[in-house]
């Protein structure tokens, strides 16, 4: 019996929940890195970033190549970049709405609006 599509997203999103591995698509948006390059700007250690581009390269989401010693990370198509930016843009909107909640809270006291 094949998954429901809905159990399908639902399972890529979990996937995708975890803050190395969501840093790991913001940087390879940029292009194709060294795995070296990633544990530099990720401030991890080696063992868990190993780990969850594993994680990524199972999903199919990233692919890598060996140049000699050095293993080379990419996105492997341009519609995980589309979706970082989408949820960038999400969450802009969602954390835009609370702030002026806030203020409007902050500045009302305790009348009701």
């Amino acid at each position: 019996m094949a998954v429901p599509l809905y159990q399908a997203k639902a399972e890529f999103f979990r996937m995708l929940g975890h803050p190395v591995r969501i840093r790991v698509l913001e940087l390879l948006q940029g292009g194709p890195l060294p795995v070296r390059e990633l544990l530099a700007e990720i401030e991890v250690e080696p063992s868990a970033l190993s780990q969850q581009l594993a994680v990524l390269r199972r999903s199919g989401i990233v692919t890598s190549v060996r140049d000699g010693s050095t293993v080379v990370y990419e996105l492997a198509g341009g519609d995980v970049a589309e979706l970082m930016s989408a949820a960038r843009r999400i969450l802009t909107e969602v954390l835009s709405g609370q702030t002026e909640l806030l203020q409007k809270l902050r500045g009302s006291g305790d009348q009701a609006s």
